[in-house]
């Protein structure tokens, strides 16, 4: 049986005619008769060309599926790649609990996400009605969002290192970036509210500097979740 390489395999990915092959526990298998691989991708988050047996557990269906497509050989370097398994205790926590394997981030990632941009909401709203309350929340929001800030890049380190065996990644590597300059910030931002509680009453020229701050905030974690949801459903180019 022909031996393949994974620079090889990623080049049948279904696009331009090409078949559409993937890697299932060394075996490459040859999908491109379904029709849940058109164009190489599969419910809009596999992608082929790849090794997808650490994907499985979490899938709706067993192994058994790959009896249906032909095996056109196996991937050269099987006995590396099984050479690196993940660590017995979590293989089993994984596999009594697919769920694991995809959702902590997912689920963490959104509350930074909420509260952050609820900061300049509510200082636009202390500001444009005078009210103290929303003053008051929006540094709430400040505090809970510093605090799962770290929460949701810890799962995501995990999710890289589960799902993508801690490749290098554009995407990844982007989002390290923009999480850690939103972190940085959002830092600043509540040292700056600490230390001048009156930061926007009145309203002055710190306060134009605090606002434009934490607007920052917009275009920082609108970008990371365009980076996350970049990887979860791959768009077509």
């Amino acid at each position: 049986m022909k031996l393949w390489d994974e620079k090889t395999i990623a080049q049948y990915d279904g696009q331009d005619g090409k078949p559409v092959y993937i890697v299932y526990k060394g075996g490459v298998y040859d999908v491109s008769t379904s029709k849940l691989w058109g164009e190489g991708h599969h419910m809009k988050r596999h992608r082929a060309g790849q090794d997808l047996t650490d994907f499985l557990s979490a899938a709706p269906h067993g192994e058994e599926v790959f009896s249906r497509y032909p095996q056109v050989g196996i991937l050269k370097d099987k006995e590396e790649h099984e050479a690196l398994p993940l660590p017995a205790s979590l293989s089993r926590l994984l596999d009594r609990f697919p769920i694991l394997r995809r959702h902590p981030h997912p689920i963490a990632v959104h509350f930074p996400i909420v509260f952050f941009l609820s900061v300049f909401v509510f200082d636009v709203l202390s500001l444009s009605t005078g009210r103290m309350a929303f003053h008051d929340t929006s540094l709430l929001c400040l505090y809970a969002g510093l605090l799962t800030l770290p929460g949701a890049m810890m799962t995501g380190f995990y999710t890289w290192w589960l799902n993508y065996l801690g490749q290098p990644m554009a995407a990844v590597a982007r989002k390290i970036l923009l999480s850690s300059l939103l972190l940085v910030l959002s830092t600043v931002a509540l040292y700056l509210r600490t230390q001048v509680t009156d930061i926007l009453h009145p309203f002055r020229l710190e306060s134009a500097g605090y606002l434009f701050l934490v607007l920052a905030f917009w275009p920082l974690v609108i970008t990371i979740g365009y980076l996350g949801g970049s990887l979860v459903f791959p768009h077509k180019r």
